[in-house]
Formats: structure tokens, C-alpha cells, sequence
């Protein structure tokens, strides 16, 4: 379903389906004769996500590694999984990967560009690079890389899904951790993934 990438890459717009009921009128004709009324009876409203999408009633809990060092919100109830030394949240087409390393110095807009960049490619498929940026949020500064890149094939049905990935690389004292996070291309996870990112604190 999606790839998870590497430890240096790689993680709620609701459409609500419309409904419509119709009735005829009674009407009355020339003779004074007049016909039955009809009506058509619809359920109400049901939600629904288009694949990829997190539903905007998602919870948010906060996680922090068993070492502590850091604390961030991850969607509650998505599958957690150990990847040599990352941690990823994983639900359908969407994914949460959070990686610590040890980092001589704050990873720059250039160093992200001639460093990670390259490994992203040698480590997935099909990279495309949209934009490299310095960003802030809550806990600190970040650098933000956006890049489009094939998932690992389904195990079931062997296809690869076109993802959109955005890889924010943290640091503070010798530490760096990276959040990265895909989902579907034509997924609207601009909220749920600003709401995963600007949760993150060092502790």
C-alpha cells in the first residue's frame, strides 16, 4: 500500500456525499381527475474519506520513544512498527515515520539538498523533489523537504502507490530527529500532518 522509506527519508478535507429526494406534486388535469403523490425516502448524509485521507475526527496521542528525549502526537489506534531504529504509525495509505540519530550540526537547507536528498533517491523509487525550506513550528526549527515517491508494492496486490512525502528534520544539542510523512498523492492531509509536526517537543 505505501512505502515506508529510509531512516534519512523516510508519514482532512471530508466529502460528504450529497443526497437528493424528489417528489411529483398532486396535479389535477382537465376532467378534475388527480394523480398520486410519490416520494423517495433518503438516509441522511454519510461521511466519507477518499482513500488516503485521515478523517477529520482523528485523535492524537503524544508518543515518546523509551528513551525519552523528545515527545510528538501520532494518530491513535494506527499500527505501530519498529524499523531497525525507527519508529513508524502506519494506516492505509498513510504514514508516520519518526527516526533519531546523532548530528555533529543543525541540518541546513543546503545540507538537506546535497546530504539527505541524495540518499532518498538511492533509497526509493521514482523521487521527484517539489521543495527544500526552513520552517517553524512549535517545538523549534526544522527543514522541510517535499518530494513525490513510488510505495513498496502492495503484498497482495503487487501495485505501488504514488505518495506525497514530507520530511522535516529536526535538531537540538547533537540529537536530530526526522518526521516523515506520506500519504496518496490527491490526499488533503495538509492539517492532520501540520497537526503531527507541531506537536513536537524535546524533552
Amino acid at each position: 500500500m505505501r512505502r515506508t522509506l529510509s531512516a534519512v527519508v523516510t508519514g482532512l478535507v471530508v466529502v460528504t456525499g450529497a443526497t437528493a429526494c424528489s417528489s411529483s406534486s398532486p396535479s389535477s388535469g382537465s376532467s378534475g381527475s388527480s394523480h398520486s403523490s410519490s416520494s423517495t425516502t433518503v438516509a441522511p448524509p454519510k461521511e466519507v474519506n477518499p482513500a488516503g485521507d485521515i478523517p477529520d475526527n482523528q485523535v492524537y496521542v503524544a508518543w515518546s520513544p523509551s528513551g525519552g528525549g523528545y515527545t510528538v502526537k501520532v494518530p491513535e489506534g494506527w499500527a505501530r512498527q519498529q524499523m531497525g531504529g525507527a519508529t513508524v504509525f502506519s494506516d492505509k495509505f498513510n504514514s508516520v515515520r519518526i527516526d533519531r540519530s546523532p548530528a555533529d550540526k543543525a541540518p541546513t537547507v543546503q545540507s538537506v539538498r546535497s546530504v539527505d536528498l541524495p540518499a532518498v533517491r538511492r533509497s526509493a523509487k521514482n523521487v521527484t523533489v517539489r521543495k527544500v525550506s526552513a520552517v517553524k513550528r512549535s517545538g523549534g526549527a526544522a527543514v522541510l523537504a517535499t518530494f513525490r515517491a513510488d510505495s513498496a508494492p502492495d503484498q497482495v496486490t503487487g501495485k505501488s502507490v504514488r505518495q506525497d512525502v514530507e520530511r522535516y528534520a529536526f535538531w537540538q544539542n547533537g540529537t536530530q530527529v526526522v518526521l516523515t510523512l506520506s500519504g496518496a498523492v490527491g490526499a488533503d492531509n495538509v492539517d492532520p500532518w501540520y497537526i503531527v509536526t507541531d506537536s513536537f517537543r524535546w524533552a
